[in-house]
C-alpha cells in the first residue's frame, strides 16, 4: 500500500519528511525506512544495485542502466520485481518527491526475507525493491573534471563475478579507503597476469602516444559499465579509434591521457598514477572533447 502525501504530513510524532525513500510499495521518510532484519541483502548482500545521474531531473541513460539490472537478475536467479514500465513509474515518483534536479538515484533489488541459511530459497522469495535519491555535489564533480584526479594501482581481490553489479563490495570499499588515504581518488586494480581491470566504482581508459583510445574488452573480469558503453558509441560516431583490450599499469604511465567513467560522470581525467605523472599532468584534449560530446548526447 502506498502512502500518500496528506498521510505522511500527518503522521503522529514525526519530524517534515525531508528526503523521501521507497521501499517495497512504500514511500518513507529516508531516516524511517528499512528491510526486515533477515533480508538477504542485508545477510550475505544476495542482492543487486544500479545507479543513475540525474540530469534536470531526468535519469540519464535509464534504459540502458535497467537493461543491466535485469542482466545482473538474471544471472543470480532474482526475478524482476515488476515491469519495467512500473519500474520507472516509481524512480519518477521517487524523484519528484525529493524535488531533487541534480543528483543520483539509487536503486537495490534484494532477493527478499527468509530464515538464514545459504543456499538460494525456493520457492523463489519476493523481491525486496530499495530506492533513494540525493543531491550531487556538483561543484566537487566539476572540480575533478577540470583538474582531473589521482589514482593508484593494487591486486584485485574481489569475486571472480564483476560482470554483476551485486553489492558485494567489502573488497571495492577497503581498496578505495586505503587509495584516499593515500591521497588518491581511485584505486586501479590489477590481475594476477599483472593487467588493469577496472576501478573500485569505475572503468580505467588510457590514451596511447597515437590517439588511441584503449579499455579493456569485457569479461567476468570487470562491470559492463553503461557510461562505457555510451561512450565507446561516442567515440565511433566522432571517429575516434578506439581498441577494447587489456592493459598494464606501465603502459598507463606512459600514456598520454588516463580517465575513468562512472554513471556520476564521463571522462574524468586521470593525471597521476602511482604518483607518476601523466603528460603535462592536466587533462589532455580527447578527454575534454569525450567530456563534450557525452554532455551533449542527450
Amino acid at each position: 500500500m502506498l502512502i500518500s502525501e496528506i498521510e505522511l504530513r500527518y503522521l503522529p510524532n514525526r519530524k517534515p519528511a525531508g528526503r523521501i525513500a521507497y521501499v517495497d510499495g512504500r514511500y518513507l521518510p529516508h531516516g524511517e525506512a528499512g528491510v526486515h532484519v533477515e533480508d538477504r541483502g542485508l545477510q550475505f548482500g544476495d542482492s543487486i544495485y544500479e545507479v543513475w545521474r540525474l540530469a534536470s531531473g531526468l535519469p540519464c541513460d535509464q534504459e540502458e542502466h535497467l537493461d543491466r539490472l535485469e542482466r545482473s537478475l538474471r544471472e543470480i536467479q532474482i526475478p524482476m520485481p515488476m515491469p519495467r514500465a512500473a519500474l520507472k513509474r516509481v524512480m519518477a515518483e521517487v524523484i519528484r518527491r525529493n524535488g531533487i534536479s541534480e543528483g543520483i538515484l539509487y536503486l537495490q533489488v534484494t532477493r527478499g526475507s527468509a530464515r538464514r541459511d545459504h543456499p538460494i530459497p525456493e520457492p523463489a522469495l519476493k523481491p525486496s525493491v530499495i530506492l533513494t535519491v540525493r543531491r550531487l555535489d556538483t561543484a566537487a564533480l566539476e572540480r575533478r573534471l577540470r583538474q582531473g584526479v589521482k589514482v593508484v594501482t593494487a591486486p584485485d581481490q574481489r569475486w571472480a563475478r564483476c560482470d554483476i553489479k551485486s553489492t558485494q563490495l567489502l573488497a571495492n570499499l577497503m581498496a578505495k579507503t586505503d587509495a584516499r588515504r593515500t591521497g588518491a581518488f581511485e584505486v586501479w586494480f590489477t590481475d594476477q597476469e599483472g593487467f588493469v581491470t577496472e576501478g573500485a566504482s569505475t572503468t580505467a581508459w588510457i590514451v596511447d602516444k597515437e590517439g588511441l583510445l584503449i579499455t579493456r574488452d569485457l569479461s567476468h573480469a570487470i562491470l559492463p559499465g553503461v557510461t562505457r558503453r555510451v561512450l565507446l558509441e561516442i567515440a565511433e560516431k566522432a571517429q575516434i579509434p578506439v581498441v577494447e583490450r587489456a592493459f598494464t599499469p606501465d603502459e598507463a604511465k606512459t600514456a598520454s591521457e588516463a580517465f575513468m567513467t562512472a554513471a556520476s560522470a564521463a571522462a574524468i581525467p586521470v593525471v597521476a598514477i602511482d604518483a607518476v605523472r601523466l603528460g603535462e599532468g592536466t587533462p589532455g584534449p580527447i578527454t575534454q572533447r569525450l567530456q563534450a560530446l557525452y554532455a551533449a548526447h542527450g
